[in-house]
């Protein structure tokens, strides 16, 4: 029997126009979340999300009951799904991935738990408390194959992606000579941080340090990715204790500067500015870039006689502003991180060894040599 060309023609064009069912049910099927520790006040990424498809709350850990419940109820999260031990959740629940909101000295709980059941993490910043625990957590990725993400607020900023694109990609500024990185606010107790919070935030255990750890890992993790990785040759830092009645057991106020071969970076991390901030400037050898906040930028170079002043936004720049999206396509292999990206691994255990000699250099008054 023929068939008519133009019947062929139909026939071949709903095959190329018809999706496909089963591709599109394996993009689409949400992944198997859940959450380790709920400490952090930054559950509220998380548990206040809008409705998404792309992922399942399948278990929540979190050994504080009284907590766990609480935000049951605050964010409308079935009570059922609360365990108070976390490997009986991921051998009861079994789910691909799994987010971390406790404190950071347990990050590397929840890797070790993790990773050898092919669970993906993504943390918190920053990755780790001590360059030990980082290494490990590295290792045990690499060997389970997992994706380790850890997530900044900086990395969702439009000014960010921006600013990276004309230093990568356009040679915007030349050379980079100096970058000078602000982060803080006016410190965790004053701006009302949870109690379970503030308990573990400012503890030098659990959190590693205080305004140093904080908000100096912002600086430490943007630099390293606009030196494409590069190890600083030295790290020195002073930090002060302006208010020992509130946070006597850590510093609240930290200056790092972080020395490279041809590059230098200064980064001010504060729980004493007047207002809560996150911005950068990069300066190089041809003009300057500078991020006031998640949209707004001021920038010039070569022989223009007055800086420019541009909004970036969504609407003008493609960005992750959701990092869990961020995290389904990693996942899915949609997104192919360098060894540098913000949220990488490779990126993060530098970001450690960084605040672990700023730590050292603060406490023994001297520079600290990185060693290769």
């Amino acid at each position: 029997m023929k068939i008519g060309k133009n019947v062929l023609f139909i026939f071949i064009l709903l095959l190329m126009t018809t999706p496909n069912i089963y591709a599109q049910s394996e993009v689409q099927k949400p992944i198997r979340l859940a959450i380790s520790g709920m400490t952090h006040g930054h559950i509220a990424f998380i548990l206040g999300r809008k409705d998404k498809s792309d992922f399942q709350l399948v278990g929540v850990y979190e050994p504080n009951t009284e907590l766990a419940q609480r935000l049951s109820k605050k964010y409308g999260f079935d009570p059922k799904l609360i365990f108070h031990n976390l490997e009986n959740m991921l051998d009861q629940v079994k789910p691909e991935a799994v987010v971390a909101f406790g404190s950071v000295y347990e990050h590397l709980a929840t890797v070790e738990a993790c990773a050898p059941r092919g669970i993906h993490v993504m943390v918190e910043k920053p990755l780790a408390t001590t360059v030990e625990h980082a290494q490990r957590m590295l290792e045990l990725a690499e060997k389970n194959h997992i994706h380790l993400l850890t997530d900044f607020e900086t990395s969702w900023y439009p000014t960010t992606v921006k600013s990276f694109q004309l230093v990568n990609d356009s040679n915007y500024v030349g050379n980079i000579r100096k970058v000078v990185i602000h982060d803080g606010h006016q410190g965790p107790k004053e701006i009302g941080c949870e109690k379970e919070f503030l308990d573990w935030l400012t503890d030098p255990v659990q959190n590693g340090g205080g305004a140093l750890i904080d908000f100096g890992c912002y600086g430490a993790n943007l630099m390293t990715y606009l030196m494409k990785g590069e190890e600083p040759v030295s790290v020195t830092a002073v930090t002060q204790h302006f208010k020992p009645e509130i946070y006597p057991k850590v510093d609240d106020e930290a200056t790092i500067i972080v020395s490279y071969p041809k590059a230098q970076c200064i980064i001010q991390a504060s729980w004493n500015w007047p207002f809560g901030r996150k911005d950068m400037e990069i300066y190089g050898d041809k003009g300057y870039l500078i991020a006031a906040n998640s949209k707004d930028m001021r920038m010039r170079k070569g022989a223009m006689k007055a800086e420019q002043t541009k909004e970036f936004t969504s609407k003008n720049i493609a960005v992750y502003e959701d990092p869990f999206s961020y995290f389904f396509d990693v996942i899915h292999e949609k997104v192919k991180m360098t060894s540098y990206d913000p949220y990488a691994m490779s990126n993060n255990v530098t970001v450690v060894r960084i605040l672990d000699a700023a730590r050292e250099s603060a406490k023994t008054g001297k520079t600290v040599i990185l060693k290769k």
